[in-house]
């Protein structure tokens, strides 16, 4: 009828060819796209089952360890322990130079801010002079876990960034072997040989207020107080903070 006209009778035959070729472009890597990020998930599931394999294989190994020292009327020593966390507890007021430099570089910049430190000579050394003002303790697995997914921040270009994808995780840590939050909770808890670059992504931890408040900040936690070295008892801490 007059007056109505079709978009193809405008467009010329060559245009139309072109347009064409684009859109089979197009749908062609939207599918591509979709096999690379179901082949990724099939990747992320079988990373999980191997470390959930591992971390089982790990407690048998300990209780067994224990059973035969128990059985030969002998005491079972653990390996040191290689993880800390380090919640800070105490503000700025008459906080020394050094022990604010040293707060600096656990990036503890404020109370009630958490970090997972490799423990060495040096990190044992520096916690030693800064314990007034932390509690910490070695964490358990779950904590590992429960603080990565609860109150995990990534630094992206120098930005607090929440976790809210396994692509955020891959984009900043994939040249690693890190792509997704299993792998990352993996390396920290494991500490492997990625886990500065891994602890360098976590942003610190911003915990709440322990339910039920703190006993003494001033005492150390061995006479009834809160600061210094908690060993395991962190993760109580822990839960009660996050």
């Amino acid at each position: 009828t007059r007056g109505t006209f079709s978009l193809s009778a405008i467009i010329s035959p060559g245009k139309r060819k072109s347009l064409e070729q684009l859109k089979a472009a197009r749908a062609k890597a939207q599918l591509q796209q979709k096999k690379i990020r179901r082949e990724k998930r099939k990747e992320i599931f079988k990373r999980a089952e191997r470390y959930v394999k591992e971390y089982r294989q790990q407690e048998r190994d300990e209780i067994r360890m224990k059973r035969m020292a128990r059985k030969h009327a002998n005491f079972y020593v653990p390996a040191e322990a290689k993880l800390a966390f380090v919640i800070r507890i105490r503000g700025i007021n008459g906080v020394s130079p050094k022990v604010r430099k040293i707060l600096q570089l656990f990036r503890l910049l404020q109370i009630h801010n958490g970090v997972f430190i490799k423990l060495n000579k040096a990190t044992i050394n520096m916690l030693r002079v800064v314990q007034p003002y932390v509690a910490y303790g070695y964490p358990n697995l779950k904590s590992v876990r429960e603080l990565v997914y609860k109150r995990g921040y990534g630094k992206v270009n120098k930005q607090r960034t929440a976790i809210t994808d396994n692509s955020i995780i891959e984009q900043q840590l994939g040249k690693h072997g890190i792509i997704c939050v299993e792998d990352l909770i993996h390396e920290i808890y494991s500490v492997g040989e990625h886990f500065k670059e891994a602890n360098n992504f976590l942003w610190p931890f911003k915990l709440s207020s322990p339910k039920g408040g703190f006993r003494k900040m001033t005492t150390h936690f061995v006479e009834g107080g809160d600061h210094g070295n908690r060993e395991d008892k962190i993760n109580q801490l822990i839960r009660k903070m996050n």
